[in-house]
Parts: C-alpha cells; sequence; structure tokens
C-alpha cells in the first residue's frame, strides 16, 4: 500500500468516525472466516458497519479528530475490527450476544469512542450495554417534564367542584 492509499484510508476513517461520532475497536483475531463473516452480518442486521484496517492507519485518523484522544490508543495492539454505530450501546449489546453462544470469548472489545467519552479495555462492556442513546434520554427528560403538568391536570380533574369553589372563595375575598 502506497503512501496516497494510506491517505485515502485514513481520509475515510476519519469520514466515518466523524458522521457516526461512535466507534469500537474490538479484537476479533483467531476467529475463522465463518464466524467474522456472522459478526459482519449481525452488524448489517443492527445498523453496525464493520471495518478492519491498520492500527497506524487507525491512529491517524484518531489524531484527526478534534481533542485529545490519546488514550484510546492503548487499544491499539493487534488485530483491530472498528464497529461505527449512530447508537453509542449498539455495538455493545452486539458484541455481548455474540459471546453468549456457548464457548465464544471474542469479540473482545478492546476500546470505545461514544460521543468524545473514551473506554479503554473488556471491562466496560457491561456499562456500555446500559447506556441510553439520545433518543432514549430524550424521552426520558420529556417523561419527566410532563410528569408535573400531568398530575395538576388529574388533581384538578379528580377534585372537579372542591377546586372551582376554592377559587370562587377566593376571588370574593379579594373582591
Amino acid at each position: 500500500m502506497n503512501r496516497e492509499e494510506k491517505n485515502e484510508v485514513v481520509s475515510a476513517l476519519q469520514e466515518k468516525m466523524q458522521e457516526f461520532g461512535n466507534f469500537y475497536i474490538a479484537d476479533t483475531s483467531s476467529l475463522s472466516v465463518e464466524k467474522i463473516n456472522n459478526i459482519r452480518r449481525k452488524c448489517f442486521e443492527s445498523g453496525i458497519e464493520m471495518q478492519v484496517a491498520k492500527n497506524t492507519l487507525i491512529k491517524k485518523a484518531i489524531e484527526g479528530l478534534e481533542g485529545d484522544n490519546s488514550e484510546i490508543f492503548e487499544a491499539l495492539k493487534g488485530q483491530s475490527a472498528l464497529l461505527f454505530s449512530k447508537t453509542g450501546n449498539g455495538p455493545a449489546k452486539l458484541i455481548k450476544a455474540l459471546r453468549k453462544v456457548k464457548g465464544a470469548d471474542k469479540p473482545l472489545l478492546k476500546g470505545a469512542f461514544i460521543d468524545t467519552a473514551i473506554f479503554v479495555g473488556d471491562h466496560h462492556l457491561d456499562a456500555l450495554v446500559s447506556l441510553k442513546s439520545r433518543e432514549e434520554l430524550i424521552g426520558d427528560i420529556i417523561g419527566l417534564l410532563q410528569s408535573p403538568a400531568k398530575n395538576v391536570i388529574s388533581a384538578l380533574k379528580s377534585s372537579g367542584g372542591k377546586i372551582a369553589g376554592i377559587v370562587k372563595t377566593l376571588q370574593e375575598r379579594e373582591g
């Protein structure tokens, strides 16, 4: 691979990293071609893009991103597969599901970059699985904001005439 081809790979990786905002680095070494193809199929079904690249090219692509992301460089050892996803927890859920198969200990999570947060090591997998997506968080916030209004409305409906009587009495006192 000549320098021009390497630069193309680096810029393509940077574009994907910026487009998706989330990527995982996984270790798929020692897996058979059949198992790798199965992982690719599951990724496609889950809306996750998988790409294998050299660690040096991945490192150059990460260096081109905003901020200091050098913490994730320690995950760039051995064979690396990148999993790109729009949702922060999608690849973690996929890795966890793939490892539920009897005797499967791979793919291993080497590192994750989620909306500028960096996680290094397989021990973060359970925490990443439980992360809520942006849409889920927005839904939770909207639910929390709506609940006080719903409580007031239900209180008004349940007490019916009592509140109207209290309001009328207060108006008469002021007048």
